[in-house]
């Protein structure tokens, strides 16, 4: 198994970049991508513990994208950064930085709610990462104001609830040039999520792909299976790349196994070895 969509707590996951790979490996995967949000601050404790355990790391993120006019999400996952450019590093940089006067506009908004706490606090959560909506759920969960990361979000985090933040998002053409001048492919992640009705879906995607999308990730667990198969076919029809990735986020997200997809779909190896800018026998 491979599998080419995963996160750790230099972002928004819970295992740390180096616990990531020793679990891929425990899992009998033979290949990994770490795709954290807007950071490659991870990448490389990946690679270190990769080479222990001989399991194959490509190197990753994944970006928000700003969107046209419709109210999903907009990711691009960028696979196989070889060599990140100075603009790539300096658009992360930038990026982080909006990440950290986004989470502080959470923390005012939680007191104006009554609930105070400090930065530290959500801080504890993250594992010494990076902090996101993730951390902040945990301490929704650690108050007893909230079950679960999944209320948190639906009562509080979500768009659209009182703790929504947006995050800073690159246009999509400086997201491709960036990913490409650093020596990855471009890849559309989670297209469900972008809430474009089908018979939109195609003419939007052929509009990305002119304009240098290289792969669609057309199987995700939050996909259902015949979505995910007309995802294919989609990106098949229009000759991209197709990936499958779980999303892993650890803990948080317990139903994403490593090397999964949608419906428990293991990822097989053949994913990774239909694209020759990834994969090297």
């Amino acid at each position: 198994m491979i599998d080419l969509h995963t996160h750790s707590s230099a972002s928004d996951g819970d295992l740390s970049p180096a616990e990531l790979i020793t679990a891929a490996a425990e899992a009998g995967l033979s290949a990994i991508a770490l795709t954290d949000h807007d950071t490659i601050k991870g990448l490389k404790s990946a690679e270190e513990t990769a080479a222990n355990h001989s399991i194959r790391l490509i190197p990753g993120i994944e970006l928000e994208i700003a969107r046209p006019a419709f109210h999903g999400e907009f990711h691009l996952l960028g696979l196989g950064l070889t060599r990140p450019s100075p603009g790539f590093l300096t658009a992360v940089d930038s990026l982080a930085r909006s990440r950290e006067t986004r989470n502080r506009e959470i923390l005012d908004r939680l007191r104006v709610l009554g609930i105070h706490a400090d930065y530290e606090e959500v801080r504890s959560f993250s594992g010494g990462g990076s902090i996101g909506r993730p951390h902040f759920a945990s301490l929704l969960v650690s108050r007893g104001l909230v079950k679960n990361h999944e209320q948190a979000f639906a009562r509080y985090l979500g768009r659209g609830k009182p703790l929504f933040v947006p995050k800073t998002a690159l246009e999509f053409d400086r997201a491709v040039a960036l990913i490409k001048e650093s020596g990855g492919i471009v890849v559309l992640a989670h297209p469900m999520s972008l809430y474009i009705a089908w018979g939109r879906l195609p003419d939007f995607v052929r509009d990305l792909r002119d304009r240098g999308l290289d792969g669609l990730e057309a199987w995700h667990p939050t996909a259902k299976s015949r979505s995910c198969k007309r995802l294919e076919a989609l990106g098949r029809s229009l000759g991209l790349y197709v990936t499958e990735g779980s999303d892993f986020h650890g803990t948080a997200r317990p139903d994403r196994k490593l090397g999964h997809s949608t419906g428990d779909r293991k990822i097989a190896d053949s994913v990774l070895e239909a694209i020759p800018e990834l994969y090297s026998p």
